[in-house]
């Protein structure tokens, strides 16, 4: 909430040092939607696959912002309490897309599957994740 006016501005993506080191690019950021690239190529395992723990660290990212965007509707914010993946295919190389929507918005919880996808639309890794609403702190 800004003093001034009462209202309330949707949080804006800011990417973390984690985030820039993985390639990570913002594509779409909404309270309905989240969207982020990221490219196979320096985050790939030593068999030559797209890293499991890569796809959950980007996941969980896409997901807890989707989660602070709607926290912020609220004059709140929020933090990640569960997140579990699924993983149904790898990549070797390419661009992956990563999308968060909302499963439940809610005032103190909210849930969001995230869509790990290659650049064919096949899924690779399907993430559910659970954030608990905070008030801000000052």
């Amino acid at each position: 909430m800004t003093p001034e006016t009462g209202s309330t501005e949707l949080w804006k993506i800011t990417l973390g040092e984690l985030d820039e080191k993985m390639g990570v690019k913002i594509v779409e950021e909404s309270v309905d939607r989240v969207v982020a690239t990221m490219p196979v190529e320096g985050n790939r395992q030593s068999f030559g696959l797209l890293h499991g723990g890569a796809s959950l660290a980007v996941g969980e990212a896409v997901g807890s912002w989707a989660a602070v965007i709607h926290a912020s509707t609220l004059g709140k914010t929020a933090v990640g309490v569960d997140v579990s993946a699924t993983h149904h295919k790898s990549a070797r190389e390419g661009t992956i897309t990563i999308t968060a929507t909302p499963i439940h918005l809610g005032g103190t919880l909210t849930t969001h599957e995230v869509l790990i996808t290659n650049e064919r639309g096949q899924r690779l890794c399907t993430l559910r994740i659970t954030n608990l609403l905070l008030d801000r702190k000052a």
